[in-house]
């Protein structure tokens, strides 16, 4: 994802982003330039530290969290990619 923001950052002008689509395939909600691009990566690394410290305190609950926290990432990365790649149009 930080592979993704540098390469997409300098080729976003808009000041604002398209964050969220309709069936109709028209944006249904926009986040600030900064936030958009930024924010999924803090909102992943907050997630994965999160699933961390479950696994270090509370291990007899946390079940599976590898392949969890790989499709978890790969989802997002797909998300991320779609979202900046219509961004940068």
């Amino acid at each position: 994802m930080l592979g993704c923001n540098l390469y997409f950052a300098p080729r976003i002008k808009a000041d604002r982003i398209d964050m969220q689509w309709s069936f109709g395939g028209h944006p249904t909600w926009y986040a600030p330039r900064l936030a958009a691009i930024w924010g999924p990566l803090a909102f992943a690394v907050f997630i994965r530290l999160v699933i961390g410290a479950a696994q270090i305190y509370t291990p007899d609950k946390v079940h599976g969290a590898e392949i969890g926290l790989a499709l978890y990432s790969a989802i997002m990365l797909a998300v991320h990619v779609v979202t900046l790649k219509i961004a940068a149009r």
